[in-house]
């Protein structure tokens, strides 16, 4: 793996209660590019319970900050 994630992983809810609001996004892992360049390694935290999606978006200079 290389020695900074490319992408983080965000654990999106498939409703919330109240539909007239933008569903909750958690950080809860983060994501490199596979070895062979064919995917991707996504590490989650151990005893992470995951109920949804998982969206990976790109880490952009504002995450970095």
């Amino acid at each position: 793996m290389a020695n900074q994630p490319t992408h983080r992983a965000y654990l999106v809810p498939e409703s919330e209660p109240d539909a007239t609001k933008k569903p909750h996004w958690t950080a809860v892992g983060a994501v490199w590019p596979h070895a062979n360049g064919g995917g991707f390694n996504l590490v989650l935290p151990p005893g992470l319970s995951v109920s949804g999606r998982i969206v990976c978006v790109p880490i952009t200079a504002k995450d970095e900050a």
